[in-house]
C-alpha cells in the first residue's frame, strides 16, 4: 500500500476531537464521530470504478469495458464461443453471439421462454437447454435443431464431454442425463433432492455435482458410484469452476435472490359425499421457504465460498453475508465471483474476498472464463481474465488489465439521529504523484436524499477539512473521486465529526413510595446497619401510586426502614447524553420555596429518610440536567411529584368510656388513616377491634373492645398507613 511513497503525498488522520471522559459522565452533545475503516461499512456505499480490498482499503477498480448492451430483457446463461460468446436470454428464448468487436446476432430463437443452459463444444457447436419443457437444441452449420427432450421443468447445466455426447443437470425431478449425439438419452443419476444444480467433469472422467434443495456435494465415478462429499447448511450449490492443481471451487446459497422459482400451491378437488356435488378443494405447499433457496428464519450468509480438493474434502474458505453469487470462474491466477444484486465482482486474494469492481447492471449472471492455456491437468482454468455477462440491464462486459483512471465513492447516508452541525472530515489515505482525491459533502433531514438536501459542497484542504459551510442536518454523505495517471491512489478509513443540536431530556416516570420501603443494590449487604427485610404492610394503601417497573429494578431489590420514603424515576436524552439529577422538596402550598435535597445522582432513585421533615404535607421535584457541555449548554426537564404525607405522629385516643360489657374508644390520626387497632388480653394474641362502621379507614374511627375480667390486662395499639405505632392500657385508662 505504501509503494512508491518516494514519489506520494500522503494524507493522514490529524486527530479527532472528543470529549473528556471523567467518572462515566459525558458533557452534553458531545462531539461524535462517523467511522468508516473496514470493509463492511465501506460497502454500505455506492462505489463506481472503485474497489475495496479486504482490509477495508478503496483504490481504483481493476477495469470492465462494456462490449455490447442487449435488448433481451433477461440474461440467464452465456459461454464462450470461437466468435466470441453467446447468451441464453430470458422472456423470449433467445440465444445470441456477442461478437469480440461487440456487434450482435440472434443465432436462434426457442419456443420456450427461458435458456438456463448453455454450452459450446470444442467443434463450435451451441447447445442450448430450455424451460420450462426441459428441451436440448443444437446449433450448427447455421441452423439449430431439437436434439432432445428430457420431460423437465428445467436444465440448469450442459458439459460437453468431447466425444459429441452431453451431460445435463435439471429439475425439479433431481435428475443427471447423458444425452447422446443422436439424441439418446441415459439416466446417470436419479437423485434424491429437487434439483442437480450444477456440474464439473474432471479429467479422469469423474463428474461432481451439486444439487438444490438440500446442497449437496457428490461425486460420480465413471462407473456409476455416488459419494457424497458435503452436506451444506445452505440448500443450495449454484456453482461448480476449476482452479489449478486439480482443485475445484464451489458455491454454495440460501438467498432469495436464487434462480430457483418460488414455490407454488397445488389444489386438489375432494368429493364431499356428505354435501352431494359440493367440492371441496385443499391447498398444499409444495416447498417451505417462500422465494428462491433461503430458507424461513435461516439466519446464515446468502453464499459460502468452498474449496474442493483432489481428494474429496472440502474447506469452507470465505462468506458473503448479503450478496448472492450467480457464478464463479478461474483467471489471472486467482478465483472471480459474480454475484447479485448489487452488480459486484469479486475475487479471492489469499484467502480473502475483494471487491474488484461494481458493476452498473444490478446483477452478473454469468462468468465466462478467458484466453489462456490449460492448466491443471486440461481441467480449462483458463490464465486470462474472465468476461462478464449481466441482467437487470443485460450486457457483456470483457475485462481488461489495470485499473480504471477515474473512479467514485458515495458514502451511506450517516445518521446523526438528531440536527447536527457537522465539524470536520479526516482520511488516512495516500496520494500518489500525479493522482487526486477530491471530496464533497451534502446534508438534509429526510433519510433518503432528496430535494430538500443541500448541493453537493466540494471540500477544501488535503489533510484535513472543514465543514463550516455545510448545512446542519440530521443526515449527511460524504463522496470522493479519485484520479490516477500511473498509480492508484487509496483510502483507507475516513471519519466525520458532528455534534448534535443538544435537546434537552425528557423525564418519563417519578414516583414516590409507600412510606419505609427503600431500593438498595442488589448486592448490598446491610452489615451493621438495622434495616428491616420484611415490610410491616406487603399489601400497601396508596392504591394510586403506581409501583416501579420491575426492568427499571432488576438490578435492586427493595428494603424495609421505618422513617425512610423513596422516589424512583426515569428519563431519556436525545442526544443520548448523561444526566444528573436533583431532588428538591417544598411544602404544598408554597409555590416558591424549592429547598435541595440531594444533588448530583447519578442513580434514577433515591431512599432518604424524612425525620428531618416535619409533619406536613409535601411536594417533591426531580430536575434532570445533561452533563454541562464547555460552552455550558445543558439542559434540563422538571416534574414534581404528587402531594407527599410526611407523618411522625402516632394516632391517639380522644375518648375512652366503658358502655357495658364493652370499652367505646374515639380515636383519630392528624395526617393520615388508621391502619391497623387490634387487642390484646394478657399477653395474647392480637386480634381485630371492631370498627363501628365497619371499615377501618378513616382519619377518625369508633372502636369498641369487649371488657375483660377485672385483673385482666386489657391492651390497644393503633397504627396509621404511615407505620406510626401507640399501645394504650386500656386496664388503666379506661373509666
Amino acid at each position: 500500500m505504501w509503494s512508491g511513497m518516494s514519489r506520494a503525498s500522503r494524507v493522514g488522520i490529524l486527530g479527532v476531537t472528543c470529549a473528556l471522559m471523567l467518572g462515566g459522565r459525558v458533557g452534553a452533545a458531545d462531539v461524535k464521530i462517523f467511522r468508516l475503516q473496514d470493509q463492511a461499512a465501506f460497502l454500505r456505499g455506492t462505489l463506481d470504478g472503485v474497489s475495496i480490498d479486504a482490509l477495508g482499503t478503496l483504490r481504483l477498480a481493476a477495469r470492465a469495458q462494456r462490449l455490447a448492451s442487449l435488448e433481451e430483457p433477461f440474461v440467464l446463461s452465456a459461454a464462450k464461443h470461437p466468435e466470441g460468446w453467446v447468451v441464453g436470454t430470458g422472456n423470449n428464448g433467445r440465444v445470441v453471439l456477442v461478437r469480440r468487436d461487440g456487434s450482435q446476432e440472434t443465432l436462434f430463437e426457442v419456443d420456450e421462454p427461458e435458456i438456463f443452459a448453455l454450452a459450446v463444444d470444442d467443434r463450435g457447436v451451441v447447445y442450448a437447454g430450455s424451460s420450462p419443457d426441459g428441451k436440448i437444441y443444437r446449433f450448427q452449420d447455421g441452423s439449430a435443431e431439437p436434439l432432445a427432450s428430457l420431460e423437465q421443468t428445467y436444465i440448469w447445466q450442459i458439459v460437453p464431454q468431447g466425444d459429441g455426447n452431453l451431460l445435463v443437470a435439471t429439475g425439479t425431478e433431481g435428475k443427471l442425463f447423458r444425452v447422446g449425439k443422436d439424441g439418446a438419452t441415459q439416466l446417470v443419476w436419479d437423485s434424491d433432492d429437487t434439483h442437480v444444480r450444477t456440474l464439473h467433469r474432471r479429467a479422469d472422467g469423474t463428474v461432481l455435482a451439486g444439487t438444490a434443495g438440500e446442497g449437496l456435494l457428490v461425486e460420480i465415478s465413471t462407473t456409476g458410484r455416488v459419494r457424497t462429499l458435503y452436506d451444506a447448511p445452505e440448500p443450495e450449490v449454484v456453482a461448480l469452476t476449476p482452479g489449478v492443481d486439480g482443485v475445484v471451487w464451489a458455491a454454495v446459497l440460501a438467498s432469495e435472490a436464487s434462480q430457483l422459482p418460488a414455490p407454488t400451491a397445488s389444489a386438489t378437488a375432494e368429493d364431499d359425499e356428505a354435501e352431494g356435488d359440493t367440492v371441496v378443494v385443499t391447498i398444499e405447499e409444495t416447498a417451505v421457504q417462500v422465494v428462491g433457496s433461503r430458507p424461513p428464519g435461516h439466519k446464515g450468509p446468502r453464499s459460502e465460498i468452498l474449496r474442493i480438493l483432489p481428494s474429496g474434502e472440502v474447506e469452507p474458505v470465505a462468506r458473503l453475508a448479503d450478496d448472492t453469487v450467480f457464478s464463479m470462474a478461474w483467471g489471472d491466477g486467482r478465483l472471480w465471483v459474480a454475484t447479485g444484486l448489487e452488480g459486484r465482482l469479486y475475487s479471492l486474494r489469499q484467502g480473502e474476498l475483494v471487491l474488484e469492481n461494481d458493476i452498473e447492471e444490478r446483477q452478473i449472471v454469468a462468468l465466462i472464463p478467458g484466453e489462456g492455456r490449460r492448466t491443471g491437468g486440461g481441467n480449462g482454468a483458463g490464465i486470462g481474465l474472465p468476461t462478464l455477462a449481466t441482467s437487470n440491464a443485460s450486457a457483456v462486459y470483457e475485462l481488461v488489465r489495470g485499473e480504471e483512471r477515474t473512479g467514485s465513492y458515495v458514502s451511506p447516508v450517516l445518521d446523526a439521529g438528531q440536527t447536527s452541525q457537522f465539524g470536520s472530515f479526516h482520511y488516512l489515505g495516500v496520494v500518489p504523484s500525479g493522482g487526486s482525491l477530491q471530496f464533497s459533502f451534502r446534508s438534509g433531514s429526510s433519510s433518503e436524499p432528496d430535494g430538500s438536501w443541500s448541493e453537493w459542497i466540494r471540500g477544501e484542504g488535503k489533510q484535513e477539512i472543514g465543514l463550516s459551510s455545510l448545512p446542519a442536518g440530521r443526515f449527511v454523505q460524504w463522496r470522493m473521486v479519485g484520479a490516477a495517471r500511473d498509480q492508484s491512489p487509496t483510502l483507507a478509513s475516513a471519519e466525520l465529526s458532528y455534534r448534535q443540536q443538544n435537546l434537552a431530556p425528557r423525564i418519563t416516570k417519578f414516583e414516590v413510595w409507600d412510606p419505609g420501603k427503600i431500593q438498595v443494590p442488589q448486592t448490598f449487604n446491610p452489615g451493621n446497619q438495622i434495616f428491616e427485610p420484611v415490610h410491616p404492610n406487603r399489601e400497601g394503601i396508596f392504591t394510586t401510586l403506581e409501583t416501579s417497573d420491575a426492568d427499571s429494578t432488576q438490578r435492586y431489590k427493595s428494603l424495609w426502614k421505618y422513617g425512610f420514603r423513596t422516589l424512583v424515576w426515569s428519563a431519556a436524552d436525545p442526544n443520548s447524553d448523561g444526566l444528573e439529577y436533583t431532588i428538591e422538596v417544598r411544602r404544598d402550598g408554597d409555590e416558591e420555596h424549592w429547598l435541595p435535597l440531594a444533588e448530583e445522582l447519578d442513580a434514577e432513585y433515591l431512599s432518604f429518610d424524612v425525620t428531618g421533615l416535619p409533619d406536613g404535607v409535601y411536594r417533591f421535584r426531580l430536575v434532570a440536567v445533561d452533563r454541562p457541555a464547555v460552552d455550558g449548554s445543558g439542559l434540563d426537564d422538571r416534574r414534581q411529584s404528587e402531594p407527599v404525607v410526611i407523618d411522625h405522629s402516632a394516632p391517639e385516643a380522644t375518648q375512652i368510656e366503658r358502655v357495658g360489657d364493652r370499652i367505646r374508644i374515639d380515636v383519630k390520626d392528624a395526617w393520615n388513616p388508621l391502619r391497623r387497632a387490634e387487642f390484646s388480653v394478657d399477653a395474647g394474641e392480637w386480634r381485630p377491634a371492631p370498627v363501628e362502621d365497619g371499615l377501618l379507614d378513616s382519619r377518625r374511627e369508633r372502636l369498641w373492645v369487649p371488657i375483660g375480667k377485672p385483673d385482666q390486662l386489657l391492651v390497644l395499639r393503633l397504627m396509621d398507613a404511615a407505620f406510626n405505632t401507640v399501645t394504650l392500657d386500656l386496664t388503666r385508662d379506661s373509666p
